[in-house]
Order: C-alpha cells, then structure tokens, then sequence
C-alpha cells in the first residue's frame, strides 16, 4: 500500500542504486512477520518439487543470494538466486540498466555481475527458505572452457538449491546463446546432468532437479533442436524464456539501449515462445513462463497456455512488492471461478 508513496522516490535515482537499495531493505527486513499461509488451490508439485503456489521470483533479481527470505517473505513460491559464476566478476560498464517508464520495461546489460558462487552458497545455507530455492549459474565472460564452468557451477549449486537452472540465454555475455545450439548444447546438457548427479544430500536415484534457461529470440528449427536436447538429456523443465534482444514497438526514448529487454512489450513474444516450446516438447517437459507477467489474469493465461509455473522481475519495479501476494490472490479466485481444483488442472487447457 505504501509504494506508490516511494516509488518516485526511487525512481528519482539511478536504477542500479534503487536495486541496490532495495535488496537492501529486503535482506534486513528477512520476511519477519509475513503471513505464510498459501491457499491449497495454488499448491502445485514440479520436477518432484512441492511448490506453495506456482509465482517464482525470475533470476538476476537476487543475483549473490542476499535477500532470500525477504523475497520468500513477499509470497513468492520459489525464488531463484543468480546468474551465479565460479569466479567473480564486474559485469558491464555502468550504466547498465535502463527503466522504459513509458512502456513499463527495462533495458539492462548487466553481464552476470556477481560475488561469485563461493561467496552466494553459504547464504543460500543459511536462509530459512520458507518455499523452493533455485541456483542459477553461467559462465564467466573470459573463461577459456565455458562448459567447464557450467559443470562447476552445477557441481556446487546442486549439493544445496532444491533446482539448478543453467542460464545460456542472456544476451549479455559475448558468445554465451551459442550454447543454445548443436554440439554445443549436447555437450554442455551432458556435463550437466553428470554434474548434477554428484553425490548430494538426495538420494541417489532422485539427483537435484535441473532446468534450462532458453531465450526468446529463436526460430523453429532452434526450438526443436532445443527441445530434444533437452528431452534426451533428462532436463527436469524449460525457462521460457530470458530478455529479448528485440524491441516491439517501444515509446521510450531509452528503447535505443543496448542491452535484453524485459517487461510489458516482452508479454506477446513470451507467449509465443511458450506455445512454441510445448509444442515442440510433446508437453513432455515442464514450462515456466517468464516475460511480461504483472498481473493475475496474464499469469492464468500462460498457466492455461501450457506453463507449470511462472516467473516475475520487471513487473515488481512498477507494481512494488505486493505483487506476488495479489497475483496469487487473484489466481486463486480465476481457478476457482472456471472450476478447476488446483493449478495442474488448469495447465494446458487451452
């Protein structure tokens, strides 16, 4: 209730600082006092994973794990920290981040800016994690073998996130969507899932879940090729999908930044590349939709379009940080109107 009072106080400052301040305020608050009763409609299992309630916070909010439960405090069902890296590094030059006020987006280069993932790990430990805890890992820029960071990455994350996701997708790092296709998809899928397959504190016959974060700047035969490499090399479910390095019909001036575009704009394509993606799955695979999601109505839609779950980020800089908690509201109550029982019923129906 209180946010559109501050907003335009941190919207009068550089983005990266209001971020910056922001998960400040999250990590000391720690979701003390949040109510953390979910309505049982909303309860939803994924890659043998119990979920509260299907919104996720989408990496690259949290990259370096410092406000875990404060998130978990806002109503998000899982949160996932990263892109985190094996070394750290700096990322892009600032500035880097860019708010399209009048298109309700953000244009950032960030460049997996991170503390590395040895820095993140012990506070992923030690967070309470009142839902679902994913890793996000990458590459490091000048890495001479970026498989052998994933695996690295994977190595690490798995023995504590209840899912790892390995992200290919931004557009940020030189060379990283590369990854995406061929050879060097299968080659990097394979180290991962042996990676993953490391002895951990699960058992043996169930290794840490693993998903893959995809971009939404592909083309059929991509998609395909995607598709089976994830199929064959046991991906628990797909990210659909990262920022786009399109720019659909933007008012700001700011449009002309370089850099993923997320937000509103991204809303249409996210929903194509979901419909893409569970075509060319068979619906084998677990979607999770990201990409333009601020409101109920347009989280139910891509849950009836064939996503497990959903993702939010560029929706909580205009919508502040009730969002998660009216989104679940407002789910339960579109579930419950069309019948359904919980959110799997839902899923795919149209």
């Amino acid at each position: 209730m209180l946010f559109p009072l501050i907003r335009p106080t941190l919207f009068a400052l550089d983005a990266e600082r209001a971020h910056g301040l922001t998960i400040a305020m999250l990590a000391a608050w720690g979701g003390r006092g949040a109510p953390h009763h979910a309505d049982p409609i909303l309860r939803t299992t994924v890659a043998g994973l119990d979920f509260a309630n299907p919104v996720g916070l989408a990496a690259g909010v949290d990259k370096d794990g410092r406000a875990i439960d404060g998130f978990f405090g806002q109503g998000f069902g899982s949160v996932e920290i990263g892109t985190l890296t094996p070394l750290p590094q700096p990322g892009n030059p600032r500035p880097r981040i860019f708010r399209l006020r009048e298109d309700r987006a953000v244009i950032n280069r960030l460049g997996f800016n991170n503390g590395g993932i040895d820095a993140a790990l012990p506070r992923a430990s030690r967070a309470k994690r009142k839902g679902v805890l994913g890793i996000n890992v990458g590459a490091n820029k000048d890495a001479a073998d970026r498989i052998a960071d994933y695996r690295t990455g994977v190595e690490r994350a798995a023995r504590i996130a209840d899912y790892v996701t390995i992200n290919i997708s931004s557009p940020n790092t030189p060379g990283l969507r590369d990854l995406q296709h061929g050879s060097a998809l299968t080659e990097l899928l394979a180290a991962a899932d042996e990676a993953r397959r490391i002895p951990t504190q699960r058992p043996p016959q169930l290794p840490t879940p693993l998903f893959l974060k995809v971009a939404p700047d592909l083309n059929a035969k991509e998609i395909d090729g995607i598709a089976r490499a994830a199929i064959g090399h046991h991906v628990d479910a797909l990210i659909v999908s990262n920022t786009t390095l399109s720019r659909p019909g933007l008012k700001s001036p700011r449009a002309i930044e370089t850099g993923g575009l997320s937000g509103a704009p991204l809303a249409t394509l996210a929903r194509q590349r979901l419909g893409d993606f569970r075509k060319a799955t068979g619906a084998a695979l677990p979607l999770i939709s990201v990409g333009g999601i601020g409101s109920a109505e347009e989280a139910y839609a891509r849950i009836r379009g064939g996503a497990s779950l959903v993702q939010l980020y560029t929706a909580l800089v205009y919508e502040g940080p009730g969002l998660p908690q009216r989104i679940n509201h407002g789910l339960a109550r579109l579930l419950r109107r069309d019948g359904f029982a919980n959110v799997a019923e839902a899923m795919g129906i149209e």
